[in-house]
């Protein structure tokens, strides 16, 4: 593997991490507590996804420095 698809995970991760943490502080919020149970639903399935994706790089990226 080259440095840069490496670093292409790396940002790809930092990206994900910034996206789930909005996510995250949204769900806290009562606009969130106001949205129709279905779209709360979803949007804890997007969280959920997106954190065993997230996971998922963090794994890879700890096999690059093994």
């Amino acid at each position: 593997m080259t440095n840069d698809y490496r670093d292409r995970v790396r940002a790809e991760r930092a990206e994900l991490h910034e996206r789930l943490e909005k996510l995250t502080a949204f769900i806290d919020t009562d606009a969130y507590r106001a949205l129709p149970l279905v779209e709360r639903h979803d949007l804890s399935a997007q969280y959920t996804a997106m954190s065993a994706y997230r996971n998922t790089l963090d794994r890879r990226i700890s096999r690059f420095e093994a």
